[in-house]
C-alpha cells in the first residue's frame, strides 16, 4: 500500500508536487524520504525533528535522526519547509509551506497556530517594488500570548 493513500486530496496533491519536484532535482527518493515528506504535510502540529522521528521509528526500524535532519534540510532548502523558533526554547520546529499563511506564536507557553489567508502574495509584489529584490522566499512569524495564557 502506498504510503499516502489516506490523505486528503488537498495533501495529496502537496506531497505529489514535492516528490514530482525533488525527482526533477535529481533526488533520490527513498521510502523513509516518503514518510518525512507525507508527515510534514500531514501535520498541524508544527513538529521537531525529534518528534517526527520518534512518530515514524515503529514503521521505518532502520531510520536515523540524522535521516530525518537530512530530510527536513532539504526540504527547507527547496522552500517547502520553514524552521520556527519559540520564545525560550532551543528547539526547531517545522512547518511545511504548501499553504499561505503565517505563524502565530505564543511568547510565554510556545504554542503555534496557523494564520490563513493572509496575502503574503501582495506583500511579496510589495517588498519587489519597494527594494527592487526578486523575492525568493519569505519566513514571517507573529508573536502575541495565546487565549489560554490570558486567562493564567
Amino acid at each position: 500500500m502506498e504510503l499516502h493513500s489516506h490523505l486528503s486530496n488537498q495533501t495529496n496533491t502537496s506531497y505529489e508536487h514535492v516528490i514530482t519536484h525533488l525527482k526533477e532535482k535529481g533526488v533520490r527518493i527513498t521510502e523513509t524520504r516518503k514518510a518525512v515528506v507525507s508527515y510534514i504535510i500531514d501535520s498541524d502540529a508544527h513538529p521537531s525533528a525529534e518528534m517526527i522521528y520518534k512518530d515514524l521509528l515503529p514503521d521505518y526500524p532502520s531510520m536515523s535522526l540524522a535521516t530525518v535532519y537530512n530530510n527536513l534540510k532539504l526540504l527547507l532548502e527547496e522552500g517547502f519547509v520553514t524552521e520556527i523558533k519559540r520564545a525560550n526554547d532551543n528547539t526547531t520546529y517545522y512547518d511545511f509551506m504548501g499553504h499561505e499563511h503565517l505563524n502565530v506564536i505564543c511568547e510565554i507557553c510556545g504554542k503555534i497556530t496557523d494564520f490563513m489567508d493572509v496575502e503574503i502574495p501582495s506583500l511579496k509584489k510589495e517588498a519587489h517594488h519597494q527594494t527592487g529584490y526578486k523575492i525568493t522566499k519569505e519566513i514571517l512569524s507573529i508573536y502575541g500570548i495565546c487565549p489560554d495564557c490570558q486567562k493564567k
